[in-house]
């Protein structure tokens, strides 16, 4: 009888110990598989603006190909900061990512900036476009040439996203040339466009793409834009170079994770953005909103990318 006993209560133990395998077996696998939740979609910047429109943009799409749903939730602030640090504060499970885009970017040129590079991880670049400065459809202002008159007369208010942004660099630049050019800052676009539809501001720095349906109402007009060469859709606009002054800082908005993240995740989304810029639907976009067509850059190169970007930024900084 003791014998018996002793036996059933090592089947017992044995027992337990194979349920114990078991269940972290399935613990690992339920850990592997990803994700298996909503992801937090985190947009640094008020609704309308170009972030937001980018996200609600791929949002669908990324649900799509990761068969979990996407929230949006907007965070401005800060310069975009406000969001990035809701997103940086996540836990480095993949479930919380973010827009970054350039303006928010440009702040790694202040040495005060608490978050770093090395802090996120890119998981891909998805649009490319032009910046230009406007001006409301009915002001004063008609050419570059009356721009630069007038602010070697009196200081011109320019809306832009923030204090160190690539907004604010263009702003810095032309001071440098002479002109009284101040920035007012304004994180929601809403508000940089009502400003100078309404005459509180001279000038708005954005993008081409962004004040589109402002464009086509005939509510404001580009008065130069930041490139190289014109763009076919506005050849009676100049350009910044063939007006002798070089600059044309690119804005660009990726999708960023943060850093410790299980590299198995990041190329988990990085892939479904590639499906995503990959479609028909965005590449129409994108020509919709004047960009590169050859935006998208995958996480393998992201990192370059960003590094070149923020040297050119480095060129136009102000000297410290």
């Amino acid at each position: 009888m003791k014998t018996s006993s002793l036996s059933s209560q090592s089947a017992f133990v044995q027992m337990l110990a194979l349920l114990a395998l078991c269940g972290a077996a399935l613990t690992a696998a339920a850990q592997e598989k990803y994700p298996t939740r909503p992801i937090e979609f985190v947009v640094p910047w008020g609704p309308g603006g170009g972030a937001d429109q980018l996200a609600r943009k791929i949002a669908p799409g990324l649900e799509k190909e990761l068969k979990v749903s996407l929230p949006v939730i907007n965070a401005p602030g800060a310069t975009g900061q406000t969001g990035l640090t809701k997103m940086l504060t996540a836990p480095a499970d993949g479930y919380s990512i973010s827009v970054l885009i350039a303006d928010t970017f440009a702040l790694q040129l202040d040495p005060a900036t608490k978050w770093k590079p090395a802090d996120i991880v890119p998981a891909a670049i998805m649009i490319q476009q032009p910046s230009a400065f406007f001006v409301a459809q009915n002001s004063p202002l008609k050419t570059w040439k009356d721009v630069e008159a007038e602010a070697r007369k009196r200081p011109l208010k320019v809306g832009v996203t923030g204090f160190g942004s690539a907004d604010d660099l263009h702003v810095i630049y032309f001071s440098g040339k002479g002109l009284q050019l101040a920035s007012v800052p304004m994180p929601k676009p809403s508000e940089r466009y009502t400003a100078i539809l309404g005459g509180h501001a001279d000038l708005l720095y954005e993008q081409l793409g962004d004040v589109k349906s402002f464009l086509d109402g005939k509510q404001m007009r580009p008065i130069i834009i930041f490139a190289e060469t014109r763009f076919p859709e506005f050849g009676n606009i100049p350009v910044s170079h063939e007006l002798g002054y070089p600059i044309a800082i690119s804005q660009f908005r990726s999708i960023v994770m943060k850093a410790g993240t299980d590299a198995s995740r990041v190329k988990t989304v990085s892939d479904a953005l590639a499906k995503v810029a990959a479609s028909d639907d965005y590449k129409a976009w994108l020509k919709d909103q004047y960009a590169d067509e050859k935006s998208f850059v995958g996480a393998a190169d992201a990192v370059a990318f960003m590094k070149r970007e923020l040297d050119t930024m480095r060129k136009y900084a102000p000297r410290k």
